[in-house]
């Protein structure tokens, strides 16, 4: 199958063979958007649809895969429309999910003895990669940036590339997001648990390896955990699936110390607790709903 065809809210249907439907629905990265892809995505995956192997969302989209012999492409595209035509407005998109607090301790020497090492491949030969993106982002210091960083949680939007490394926004509203590009070209060390900045994303890098997003700090407790030993991961390997709310918390050194002690001898119990995410309350106080959600934490 070949071509495009469109939905009634513009998003845009192709085909890879006969088991791939990819819809598009923007073209840039709208936190709206993106949320409803997880709302249409999402109710999918409840349905079990006979014949749907696999969903994939993303920021801007999303795949699915389905058996051509249990479920027509054709079949599949007109489900898919009828749930685009459900929630066709931010007011239908309400996700029952968790927020969990990630302590980070911003500016720790570890990422910053590594960004260091690769000024060469980076916009500003001189300085950290935290006060470069406090400088660019118009605040005055990297405690500026820390305070904007932890004032209100992110919700991940997409499972990136390895397990637990989620790309995450922040519930603020468009103009107090934070934005910083990526290295000119990548870096060849990351710290595990490494926190970061690209674009309007953060994630925390789950293992060291390579990377190209501006190191802001570090978390001492884990964000995956394939043997599932680790307290927090009995249900799962990763700490965050699509939609989880992440609450950034700056601790100092001496805590982060602990910490890290505390999680790698299974004392460490994360702060999580289940919520609800209505679209249509964030959108209408962007400010003050982020902090409903935060409350949660203290119950």
């Amino acid at each position: 199958m070949s071509g495009y065809e469109f939905f009634a809210d513009g998003a845009r249907v192709s085909f890879g063979g006969d088991e791939f439907v990819f819809v598009e629905v923007c073209e840039g990265m709208d936190l709206a958007q993106a949320l409803r892809i997880q709302a249409i995505t999402g109710e999918l995956a409840r349905r079990e649809l006979p014949g749907v192997l696999d969903v994939a969302p993303a920021n801007a989209s999303y795949l699915v895969r389905a058996d051509p012999d249990v479920l027509h492409p054709r079949e599949l595209v007109r489900a898919l429309a009828r749930l685009h035509d459900r929630f066709g407005e931010a007011g239908s998109v309400a996700l029952d999910t968790e927020i969990v607090e990630i302590p980070v301790w911003y500016a720790d020497p570890e990422t910053e003895r590594t960004c260091l090492k690769f000024r060469d491949r980076h916009q500003s030969p001189t300085e950290t990669d935290i006060a470069y993106t406090a400088r660019i982002n118009g605040l005055a210091s990297v405690a500026d940036l820390v305070a904007a960083h932890t004032s209100a949680p992110f919700i991940v939007t997409f499972p990136c590339f390895k397990p637990g490394n989620t790309e995450c926004v922040q519930l603020v509203p468009r103009e107090r997001q934070i934005q910083a590009p990526k290295y000119l070209r990548p870096r060849t060390e990351t710290p595990a648990r490494a926190v970061a900045h690209g674009g309007a994303f953060t994630v925390v890098y789950p293992t060291a390896g390579v990377g190209g997003y501006q190191l802001l700090g570090r978390s001492p407790v884990p964000v995956a955990d394939l043997t599932q030993q680790t307290p927090g991961f009995e249900t799962s390997k990763v700490l965050a699936t699509i939609s989880t709310l992440l609450r950034f918390r700056s601790v100092p050194g001496e805590e982060y110390e602990q910490l890290r002690t505390d999680s790698r001898e299974g004392r460490y119990r994360y702060r999580r607790a289940p919520v609800r995410f209505a679209l249509a309350e964030f959108l209408a106080d962007p400010a003050g709903y982020p902090r409903t959600l935060e409350a949660a934490l203290s119950c």
